[in-house]
């Protein structure tokens, strides 16, 4: 179990820019910030938290997800069915998935506990600033 815990801590080992941000903006939208993660919801905040810079970065970080997610979506899901060979393209399409899903479990986790931390893998690219 230590192992799992070890290889989880190291690609979790990202950059936290938390002690960037006012306490009051982080307590102030922190529904804001959680909300980014829950896919294309993630419009809310970027337009009714605009000003809020910690919002921003959890919009950001769950537009990046949500974008992510969208090719996924669109590259596997029709090779999930050729012929044959589908059933590959199937596990790797799952696998993908629960990764998708663990970086949205992060991103929650991170908003609510009022930390603006990067996701892992994805975490470097912005896309608003």
């Amino acid at each position: 179990m230590s192992e799992f815990k070890d290889a989880f801590d190291a690609i979790n080992n990202t950059q936290d820019t938390t002690a960037s941000y006012s306490r009051e903006d982080i307590e102030k939208n922190k529904f804001m910030a959680i909300l980014a993660y829950f896919s294309w919801l993630v419009l809310i905040p970027l337009f009714c938290a605009k000003e809020s810079k910690f919002a921003r970065f959890h919009v950001n970080q769950g537009l990046v997800l949500a974008i992510a997610e969208l090719l996924i979506n669109v590259v596997f899901w029709p090779l999930r069915h050729i012929w044959l060979i589908g059933w590959i393209f199937g596990i790797i399409y799952a696998l993908v998935g629960i990764c998708a899903f663990i970086l949205f479990i992060l991103g929650v986790v991170n908003a609510a506990n009022g930390r603006a931390k990067e996701l892992p893998i994805i975490g470097g690219i912005h896309l608003i600033s």
